[in-house]
């Protein structure tokens, strides 16, 4: 049996991997997209905390503002804190293919398997990664201006000066963070954070593994994997991004305008949103969303298939 018999491996699996390679080619790749892909996490935050639309009329309109304010560096604002998330990707990674392996042994069906450890991989992640999150939106917003239903998107009165280094501003950040809320005040928004993005984590890669069976059979045997693998996380991203963008924007609030509560959250965003609440910042994040996930499934996929232990290689379709 080989790949030019037709039939390969569809999914490589965590015990047939060589898990040297696999963690630090992972980290490389994670970072790279992360650092590529920032400014859209940059736009979408700003879209997503302002009053209606005071400030930007959408993600082109704050881009181009943002870029002419401050040039690119207003574009990375935040991004050394946020990029702690490649540590709590080690994490993530880890927890999902764990967990995937652990109901493999189990008989479980590859779309549970896929839903089950993609929402465990998302509690692991967020619970660390949370108060770098919590931190890094404050340092996005921050001298944006605006107010959203009287309240200033600096809540932590932090004094915003182009020239001062990011170091000093993200120190600031944290000092008045512990200074108003204590150590819980890192935490801010977790019940929202966790209620976005376990359920976003779990359905995309149940999608992504719904739509990449589905695009198999319906693609002729010369095309790439690798390709079908990138479009199936694409729609992945795009299906989940649409479902759970309400909740993005809860948690987006309840950390950065330090709302007492998701219900307050949810309240005041209807009032100043109605029906538009669905669809605020979704431009933003459905671009982000689709770039991130083709990004991170060419580079994951990719080192898997780099990765993979010898007696398996010749079943290993690219």
């Amino acid at each position: 049996m080989d790949s030019s018999s037709g039939a390969f491996i569809k999914t490589i699996e965590w015990d047939m991997m060589d898990k040297k390679k696999f963690f630090p080619l992972s980290m490389l790749s994670s970072f790279s997209v992360r650092c590529a892909l920032f400014p859209l996490t940059v736009i979408k935050t700003q879209l997503q905390v302002q009053y209606k639309n005071d400030i930007y009329k959408g993600m082109i309109d704050a881009g181009l503002k943002i870029y002419r304010a401050e040039g690119v560096p207003g574009l990375y604002r935040g991004f050394w804190i946020s990029s702690v998330q490649i540590v709590s990707g080690v994490f993530y990674i880890s927890t999902y293919e764990g967990v995937r392996h652990v109901l493999n042994q189990q008989g479980a069906s590859q779309r549970t398997k896929s839903l089950v450890a993609g929402g465990c991989a998302s509690l692991v992640g967020q619970t660390i990664i949370v108060p770098f999150d919590v931190i890094s939106q404050h340092a996005m917003v921050l001298g944006m201006g605006g107010v959203a239903r009287g309240s200033s998107v600096n809540p932590l009165g932090i004094e915003y000066d182009k020239g001062r280094s990011r170091l000093r501003i993200t120190v600031d950040i944290a000092r008045e963070i512990v200074r108003m809320d204590g150590f819980k005040g890192f935490y801010r928004g977790y019940t929202a954070s966790l209620m976005a993005y376990v359920p976003n984590s779990a359905m995309w890669w149940a999608f992504y593994h719904l739509y990449q069976d589905e695009l198999l059979k319906v693609c002729p045997p010369w095309v790439s994997h690798l390709a079908v693998q990138c479009v199936a996380g694409s729609l992945g991203g795009f299906t989940t991004t649409v479902i759970t963008n309400p909740l993005d924007i809860v948690r987006a609030r309840l950390q950065v305008q330090r709302l007492d509560s998701m219900q307050v959250a949810f309240r005041e965003l209807w009032h100043e949103e109605h029906f538009h609440m669905f669809f605020k910042g979704l431009t933003a994040r459905l671009v982000q969303s689709a770039a991130f996930s083709f990004s991170i499934i060419l580079g994951y996929e990719t080192i898997k298939r780099v990765s993979v232990n010898e007696q398996y290689k010749h079943l290993i379709k690219w």
